[in-house]
């Protein structure tokens, strides 16, 4: 059996030096580095360069700045709203059901071809700091590396680096990025192209501020989301959904609700192993911000809207609150690459590996393929070559990002990579036919949230979507009339013809993707 074993892994190494090595030219002029900043659940609707109501009275004027120097997508989306399996098409440029991993439980098979690894056969240097979660750690592809424990933690997180694993004191997006500009100052090898995965925990839950943030919009409200108490009529999964921000939160854990007035002790924490990491100071410091707020809460005695419309707000003030950090961060790294000159040579790109509900349908969370989750941020610079201010509307994936990047690089697309390179939209160029649909699964159930297994398939103004596993129920939407969607026009008169070609092209796709259910 372990002989057997030894064997298969052995002809996977084969297979793929010598896919990579036929695929990969050397690059003989000088290429782009790539930084790939991928942050956790990071919405579109916290970014201001988006204009969404949210963003506008917490803006993001950093991470702004790349859709200024550069290109905004949007139309960008992904391929199964959930961290790890984001990560993996992105590494692969291949969709769950080909690279392995659908689910967070799953483990990441490292054998396989990725961009990385390609990139390192064309001479390029690779790392990446931060958030991996793909289970173990990055031990092929990557030159360097330093990661967070599995999902990490926002105070004085663990990293992993060779063998070692060390604590370090401090805030987790501020550590991602002293490592990431140290490794870019101090670690690289300065006489060849690189390629830097910058991978932020935040905002991913339970949105913990930087200590100079915690009070930062306690002042402000947040507009709330026209759906926001939804009642799912027509939607039988949304229905059965546990991502109610004002059911489902843990009042402890998420929203840093105390037991009574004057008492320093969460309500409902599951994970109370993420607060104990913190040390007295930081403790002290943490209450002296949450502890007027709470007691005030204490004494306001709220009926039930009122509570659901408090919470919204507590929820809003923490996840842009741990953004902020996010945005400075960000702002520092262009800094660096401006005052060094490397930003004339460098691909910026940010993007979040899927999107995120900010109280739409009273959500919080991803996992659907409604727009909020489905919908990813991306923003890309690249001086000289895409245009300051590009607004880019067609539809992508990250599906896409391996291809492109190779394509910018000079060097080949791989033959079983399922996505398209998009550098034609970023230059510019006339592109006389794009994709016309976009093709999405999630399998993760049973798992958190109770959001049933679906697939689906968006065009330009309708989404399909079926709910397939221990249901079976269809829902079609018409994202120009109804770009909530709220209404699902699924089996209603009138949509017979729609409906028909809809399933035609998602059978195409599946064909295409070769997907099998």
């Amino acid at each position: 059996m372990k002989i057997n074993m030894r064997i298969t892994q052995i002809v996977l190494a084969v297979f793929v030096a010598v896919s990579l090595s036929c695929s990969a030219t050397k690059p003989t002029k000088i290429h782009p580095n790539i930084i790939l900043i991928t942050s956790d659940d990071h919405a579109i609707q916290a970014i201001s360069a988006y204009g969404h109501g949210i963003s506008k009275v917490a803006p993001t004027p950093n991470i702004d700045r790349i859709a200024e120097n550069g290109a905004i997508f949007n139309k960008a989306y992904c391929t199964n709203s959930l961290c790890g399996p984001s990560r993996a098409t992105i590494l692969t440029g291949k969709f769950s059901h080909i690279n392995g991993f659908t689910r967070n439980r799953d483990k990441f098979d490292q054998n396989q071809p990725t961009l990385p690894k390609y990139l390192q056969v064309a001479g390029y240097e690779t790392a990446i700091v931060g958030k991996w979660h793909l289970k173990g750690v990055p031990t092929q592809g990557f030159d360097y590396w330093e990661v967070l424990n599995d999902q990490g933690e926002y105070y004085n997180p663990d990293f992993i680096s060779g063998k070692d694993t060390v604590m370090n004191h401090g805030y987790a997006t501020d550590l991602i990025m002293d490592k990431s500009l140290d490794w870019l100052q101090k670690g690289r090898d300065k006489d060849k192209p690189f390629m830097l995965m910058v991978q932020n925990k935040a905002p991913h839950r339970n949105w913990w501020p930087a200590e100079r943030h915690y009070n930062r919009y306690d002042s402000v409200s947040f507009p709330v989301p026209d759906t926001y108490f939804d009642n799912y009529d027509g939607r039988v999964a949304a229905d059965k959904q546990k991502m109610n921000i004002y059911r489902d939160m843990y009042e402890g854990h998420d929203l840093k609700m105390t037991v009574a007035a004057g008492v320093d002790s969460f309500r409902y924490d599951p994970w109370p192993h993420l607060f104990n990491r913190a040390t007295d100071e930081q403790k002290e410091k943490f209450w002296e911000a949450y502890r007027p707020v709470n007691d005030a809460f204490h004494q306001m005695n709220l009926n039930d809207k009122e509570l659901a419309l408090w919470k919204y707000q507590r929820y809003l003030q923490d996840y842009m609150g741990t953004i902020a950090a996010v945005d400075e961060n960000v702002g520092r790294l262009l800094d660096y690459l401006e005052k060094s000159g490397l930003d004339e040579n460098t691909i910026v790109i940010y993007t979040s590996d899927q999107g995120f509900y900010l109280g739409e349908h009273g959500f919080f969370d991803k996992r659907f393929m409604y727009e909020e989750s489905f919908r990813t941020p991306l923003l890309i610079q690249y001086p000289g070559a895409v245009k300051p201010g590009t607004q880019i509307d067609q539809m992508v994936q990250n599906l896409d990002f391996a291809q492109t990047i190779l394509d910018f690089c000079g060097l080949e697309q791989p033959d079983d990579m399922q996505g398209l390179s998009f550098k034609p939209l970023l230059l510019n160029k006339k592109v006389d036919k794009w994709r016309d649909a976009l093709y999405y699964h999630f399998y993760e159930f049973p798992g958190f949230h109770s959001v049933s297994r679906h697939y689906g398939v968006r065009t330009e103004r309708y989404k399909l979507i079926h709910f397939y596993h221990k249901m079976d129920e269809w829902e079609l939407y018409d994202l120009q009339r109804d770009p909530s969607e709220m209404n699902n026009l699924y089996g209603q008169p009138g949509y017979e013809e729609i409906t028909r070609n809809l399933k035609k092209r998602l059978d195409e796709l599946q064909e295409q993707y070769k997907e099998t259910i």
